[in-house]
């Protein structure tokens, strides 16, 4: 699935089932292993338990996720479609807050959530910073 895919599936549903949508996505994600659910791989800002592995390929940044939290587990995955696989330039120019407005989730998120999930975009687009400067 790609983000525009996302876009158009959350678009079409009320609150409710963009909830119960966003616990599927995260439900569907490959789990971590406990060794990467480690305080290296937790983000820094989120109310929740959440780990990125975040990696390096061939010039892309590649990660997995986990919470202990469904809907943010479900915001990591999300967060995986948008950004996972990509080159960190894509990922340093896509404006993933417009897009988050755009699937309507910055109006029915709690603000610690909102915020966590910031929290997470921030990490990625660091390390994505990180992978240009090593250029």
């Amino acid at each position: 699935m790609d983000l525009t895919e996302l876009e158009d599936n959350l678009g079409w549903l009320d609150w409710e089932d963009r909830y119960r949508y966003l616990i599927e996505l995260g439900e569907a994600l490959d789990p971590i292993d406990e060794v990467a659910r480690c305080e290296a791989n937790r983000v820094q800002g989120c109310m929740s338990q959440v780990w990125l592995q975040l990696e390096p390929a061939e010039g892309l940044l590649h990660f997995r996720g986990d919470s202990d939290s469904a809907i943010v587990k479900g915001l990591v995955a999300v967060l995986r479609i948008a950004y996972s696989g990509k080159a960190p330039q894509v990922i340093l120019d896509f404006d993933l807050e417009a897009a988050f407005a755009r699937m309507g989730l910055n109006e029915h998120l709690s603000p610690n959530r909102r915020n966590g999930f910031f929290s997470m975009v921030g990490l990625v687009r660091r390390r994505a910073q990180g992978m240009i400067s090593k250029i």
